[in-house]
């Protein structure tokens, strides 16, 4: 029986890495993956997932507005699918999150959604609240803290490191914008002194 996973963590825990992995795995043993990525993130290309250490593939970019369902359920017509990918699943819409469901119950296709719980203020992704809430699978993906503890949250910093506690939920980057820690330490940033 299909299923709709959620892979889930903070950054730089190897969620893309992951990802690429478990498609080629798939493709080498002669099974079509579909990848999709979220349009906005064009940090490796347009239409690219990549990872840290080097692995990509190309990918199906989606908007908010997109029917995931009715793309996929067009695509598998024509060629059988055996698995979909998404990377950056944050960035799905609720809508969206509730077609990857019906793709799974309905056309029989595994998903494997791959994104960030938590945002830069410890508040959830509209994607991520959706999937937290109806797959079928979680499955958190870990990295550390500077401190060694399992780091659970993510501060957005500025050019210098600094802080920034404010701001627009979403503002794709990586290490340049981005520190992973624990709790404690997500804390300890983010309180004004």
């Amino acid at each position: 029986m299909a299923k709709l996973y959620f892979h889930y963590a903070t950054m730089n825990a190897g969620k893309s890495t992951m990802l690429l992995q478990a498609s080629y795995n798939y493709r080498e043993r002669g099974m079509r993956t579909v990848i999709f990525i979220a349009a906005l993130d064009d940090r490796a290309g347009k239409g690219k997932v990549a990872s840290r250490i080097g692995l990509s593939s190309e990918a199906i970019p989606f908007t908010a507005a997109d029917d995931l369902y009715a793309q996929i359920e067009d695509m598998n017509a024509q060629d059988p699918i055996t698995c979909v990918f998404i990377d950056e699943a944050q960035f799905l819409s609720a809508q969206q999150v509730w077609q990857l469901a019906r793709v799974s119950d309905r056309i029989g296709i595994p998903v494997m959604a791959y994104g960030l719980r938590t945002d830069f203020q410890g508040k959830l992704f509209p994607g991520s609240h959706e999937l937290l809430a109806i797959a079928d699978e979680l499955r958190e993906v870990r990295t550390i803290c500077h401190c060694g503890r399992k780091a659970t949250m993510v501060v957005r910093v500025d050019g210098k490191g600094d802080v920034i506690r404010e701001g627009a939920q979403v503002e794709v980057g990586g290490n340049d914008k981005y520190v992973s820690l624990c709790r404690r330490h997500w804390e300890d940033k983010m309180r004004c002194d």
